[in-house]
């Protein structure tokens, strides 16, 4: 078993994958490999393939309808394959060297629980991408609520992570997110979709209706007695 297993579902953007390898290629110390899930009916499949081979990246593949789903599947999978997972989009590049390292010596000291970094955009405010201790996973039966599609998951793990004591920043670990709101990159028919107003209305909708507290019901099998 791997220690950390960094799962990135992408859809449309095949060439990003050779960027993620060459940023984590440069950043990781620890025992860290990267799954990249993928749509069935993506029309990059086939390009997907060669550039997940060419990085040495597992590739996980399923009739996904969005993000999450895909985020889910890998996850599944993964949970048995490490410790320790972690969410990246194909839009996130690791910069700090070892920053692997840094959140599996946090998610040790928490026990279980999540723990993300600096993003530079919106730093200690949403966990655009985190790590995970696999057991959450296990016990809550998904990475991520099955029932949001794109957004609102940070908010999700911030909220629940801060509820039980159990999420840790790390301002000084860099995951820089190249979205488009950062100015370093264009919007594209990609970012245009999973922004939608129709998209953030329904995921905050989940969200408001979440029930937290069946999620601490869960996670109360990982609390000591």
């Amino acid at each position: 078993m791997n220690d950390l297993m960094i799962i990135v579902p992408t859809r449309g953007r095949p060439r990003a994958v050779a960027e993620i390898a060459h940023a984590v290629q440069a950043t990781t110390t620890g025992d860290t490999a990267v799954t990249i899930v993928i749509d069935d009916d993506d029309p990059d499949f086939d390009a997907y393939v060669a550039a997940a081979a060419d990085a040495g990246f597992h590739l996980r593949h399923g009739p996904h309808t969005n993000m999450i789903e895909a985020l889910n599947c890998g996850a599944g999978w993964a949970a048995d394959q490490a410790d320790n997972l972690m969410f990246m989009g194909d839009d996130h590049r690791p910069r700090t060297l070892g920053f692997d390292t840094a959140y599996l010596a946090a998610l040790a000291d928490l026990r279980w629980g999540w723990v993300y970094g600096n993003d530079l955009i919106q730093g200690p405010n949403l966990p655009t991408q985190f790590a995970v201790t696999s057991d959450v996973v296990r016990v809550l039966g998904h990475m991520s609520p099955p029932e949001f599609k794109h957004l609102y998951m940070d908010n999700w793990v911030l909220a629940l992570g801060t509820h039980t004591g159990r999420i840790r920043y790390l301002p000084d670990v860099i995951v820089e997110h190249l979205h488009p709101v950062s100015g370093k990159v264009e919007w594209d028919d990609g970012y245009r979709r999973v922004n939608a107003p129709d998209m953030y209305s329904h995921d905050q909708h989940m969200f408001d209706r979440h029930d937290f507290t069946a999620d601490v019901d869960q996670l109360r099998k990982l609390m000591p007695a």
